[in-house]
């Protein structure tokens, strides 16, 4: 990877260097608020991916958020809501080190994300800086730019199972990010989880060696830290450990248990929803 004073190429550097050690371990970000986003970006974790598929985090809030993350030292990761290329492109130009992509099925969806995250010649995306005039790094080279980018894809569908091995063949390919919930609904076993049901495990593990096979970072998202360990363990290579809303109310909760004395604190409705 080609070195540069960019934030975003920084990132990418301290995720990929991460891995490289033996593991990299991120946090999960869905609160859309500036003083979460630079709390959240100056912890040492290895990485922070902002949820804009699932969490209530829109692009209206992200240049804020990444502005925010970068102040802090730290340009996040963005799940964009769709495979698609100019919520990739936008992302990226918001200010992301990199993205996750979500619900990818083919080799060919892998080429396109890939080619979204790229400039020409290389790939398809548009040149437009949004912070051209705002910070020094903000319209660095275009090849500079495709260098300090992560292209991360989603695989958690039966389709993508089946073409694994091309998917991970994609050229520009940074890592492939397993989501358990997803995918054991998509091949049949409902909310089941690799700890309660050994086939789940062995789905996951089975992508994880395929990923070390062919030399492909294998991310998984995490339930809660245990999990993120076991993982690595089993030869993952980043596992997203802690979530900012669910760190909010385990926090709040166990401050109400302390206070009370007691062992039942748990609110309605805050069951653990991975």
């Amino acid at each position: 990877m080609q070195a540069s004073h960019g934030t975003t190429a920084r990132a990418a550097d301290r995720l990929r260097s991460a891995i490289a050690g033996g593991g990299a371990y991120g946090i999960w970000s869905s609160i859309p608020d500036m003083s979460v986003a630079e709390l959240v970006g100056g912890l040492p974790y290895d990485y922070i991916i902002v949820d804009l598929q699932h969490g209530v985090t829109t692009f209206t809030e992200l240049p804020i958020l990444a502005q925010a993350m970068r102040a802090a030292g730290t340009a996040p990761l963005v799940r964009v809501p769709w495979k698609d290329p100019a919520q990739i492109m936008r992302a990226l130009d918001s200010g992301a080190s990199g993205v996750v992509v979500p619900m990818i099925s083919s080799a060919a969806e892998a080429a396109d994300a890939v080619s979204a995250c790229r400039f020409p010649p290389v790939g398809v995306r548009s040149w437009g800086p949004m912070w051209g005039y705002v910070r020094s790094d903000g319209a660095l080279p275009p090849a500079e730019q495709d260098a300090g980018v992560a292209c991360i894809v989603m695989v958690e569908t039966a389709e993508a199972i089946d073409d694994l091995d091309a998917i991970l063949a994609t050229e520009g390919l940074d890592g492939i990010y397993i989501g358990p919930n997803d995918l054991a609904l998509a091949c049949g076993y409902g909310r089941a989880t690799y700890r309660d049901d050994p086939d789940v495990a062995a789905l996951i593990q089975k992508i994880v060696d395929a990923c070390r096979a062919a030399g492909v970072p294998a991310g998984l998202h995490c339930s809660d830290p245990q999990m993120g360990s076991d993982w690595i363990a089993r030869g993952a290579s980043m596992v997203t450990v802690a979530q900012d809303t669910g760190l909010l109310a385990d926090g709040a909760l166990e401050a109400l248990r302390q206070a009370r004395g007691s062992d039942d604190a748990r609110a309605p409705g805050t069951s653990k929803p991975y």
